[in-house]
Formats: structure tokens, sequence, C-alpha cells
């Protein structure tokens, strides 16, 4: 009979999670290396992505939309 969980019930899927970003990280790494690009560099596409994906949701105080169309 094989144990249920390997470290825990909680901690299992953490671990998991955990490994899996850092597999990512390592992987992106890699590949913007070999195209010649910064950690710098990187960083900022990542942010301007991440702006890409909010752009026009700005939500103000009391929830009424500042900047965009809803």
């Amino acid at each position: 009979m094989s144990a249920p969980y390997l470290i825990g019930r909680v901690i299992d899927p953490l671990y998991a999670v955990f490994i899996g970003a850092g597999a990512a990280a390592v992987r992106i790494r890699r590949e913007e290396k070999e195209k010649g690009r910064t950690v710098a560099g990187s960083v900022e596409g990542l942010k301007k992505r991440v702006g890409l994906l909010f752009e026009g949701d700005e939500v103000g105080v009391g929830g009424k939309v500042v900047g965009g169309v809803r």
C-alpha cells in the first residue's frame, strides 16, 4: 500500500507549485539569456505584459471605473 501523501496533505500542493514556478523561472531565464537579453530587460518586458492585462480596468473608490470602458 502506498502512502497517501509524500510530505503532508497541505505541503504537497505547495511543494508542487514552488517546484513548477522554479522550473518555469529557470527555463525563462535560460531562453532570455540565449536571446541576449539581460535580467533587467526581461523584468521590464514582464511589467509591460502585466500592465497590458490590467490596462483600462482601473477602478477607483466606490467601485467606479476611472479609466476604461465597462
